[in-house]
């Protein structure tokens, strides 16, 4: 009980003068993990903190840690890891979890995949969210970029500037940080069937992860597929279409106003926002919906006590029109850039 209650499972009901977890909430507690291939686990809902601006992702930590998350999902290219850092510090320091119990992601980023750039790249990390040791180390894109200088650099044309590193030679180097304790497990971002097919081959260290765009206009059928059969499990970002993403156009669908998805929000009386989280979770998915709104992240993690039914997720699925919304087109001319095959 006391650990359900340090998960934020804490409605309970009286019987014969002892607090016990009511049986509801109890059967709500189960499956909230999925375990990688090492035996590690990671908690299926997490929160996501891309576009969280500096000033207001600590506090949108510490109420998602409050709501009830264990899982958060950072990045060195977010630029906000240090906020990240000082919400995580608080949230032990006020005794709400522990350390083993928060499951922390973060991602290298392009402009340090050569080998010796990777160990620095994570320590930096570490520093920057005042921890010892991730739980989860991804590559975040396969696509190099030239090193030493900015986070997306560009020659005076505003074409983007490349490395030549072979993301097969960053992934050694990722394992070189697990066998020195820094991560306890490693994976990839947006890598495809060939990228993944090639890692494998030479992978120490099992792929424990691949973070990829998943939503109903792009359910990845045939990506997750293959990543299942290869016992690397799936995180899906942007499941909920991305609607604060920079670059979106007036007119661009909303996910969240698709007809479908609606009528699915008042069959099950759920927000739209709710069913497309559930719609990941019960495809096998973690899934990291992000927002810095109080209301929205409790709201995000009330998802526990429903499912769809299996015609429900098909009708989800066939939303599907290839409706990627991180393209990285600014990069599609690198050797490895991964959208241009089906999967």
């Amino acid at each position: 009980f006391q650990k359900l209650r340090r998960r934020g499972d804490t409605r309970t009901h009286t019987s014969s003068s002892l607090l016990v977890p009511s049986i509801h909430f109890l059967m709500a507690a189960l499956g909230r993990t999925i375990n990688f291939s090492n035996g590690k686990s990671i908690p299926i809902l997490g929160l996501g903190t891309w576009k969280s601006k500096p000033g207001e992702v600590t506090a949108a930590v510490k109420d998602a840690v409050t709501a009830g998350y264990r899982h958060i999902d950072c990045a060195h290219v977010y630029r906000n890891e240090p906020e990240v850092g000082v919400a995580i510090a608080a949230v032990i320091k006020d005794g709400t979890v522990t350390r083993d119990e928060l499951f922390i992601t973060s991602k290298l980023w392009n402009t340090c995949h050569s080998r010796s750039s990777v160990l620095p790249a994570l320590k930096t990390t570490l520093t920057n969210l005042g921890l010892d040791y991730l739980d989860l180390y991804l590559i975040h894109r396969p696509t190099g970029f030239k090193e030493g200088g900015d986070l997306f650099p560009a020659d005076s044309t505003g074409k983007r500037l490349y490395s030549d590193v072979d993301y097969v030679e960053t992934w050694e180097a990722m394992e070189e940080c697990v066998k020195l304790g820094l991560t306890r497990s490693i994976g990839v971002s947006n890598f495809n069937k060939k990228q993944l097919e090639r890692v494998l081959k030479v992978a120490k260290v099992p792929i424990a992860n691949n973070q990829i765009e998943v939503h109903p206009y792009l359910p990845q059928n045939k990506l997750i597929e293959f990543c299942k059969s290869k016992g690397i499990t799936i995180t899906a970002y942007s499941p909920l279409g991305s609607p604060e993403r920079p670059w979106a156009k007036p007119g661009d669908p909303v996910l969240t106003e698709d007809p479908k998805v609606k009528t699915l929000a008042q069959k099950y009386k759920k927000s739209p926002a709710q069913i497309l989280i559930r719609f990941q979770i019960d495809r096998g998915l973690i899934v990291i919906p992000k927002s810095a709104n109080k209301s929205r992240i409790e709201e995000n993690f009330q998802i526990w006590d429903f499912q769809l039914s299996p015609e429900d997720i098909k009708l989800l699925e066939s939303l599907e029109c290839n409706g990627r919304i991180c393209s990285s087109s600014e990069a599609s001319d690198h050797p490895y850039f991964p959208f241009h095959d089906e999967y």
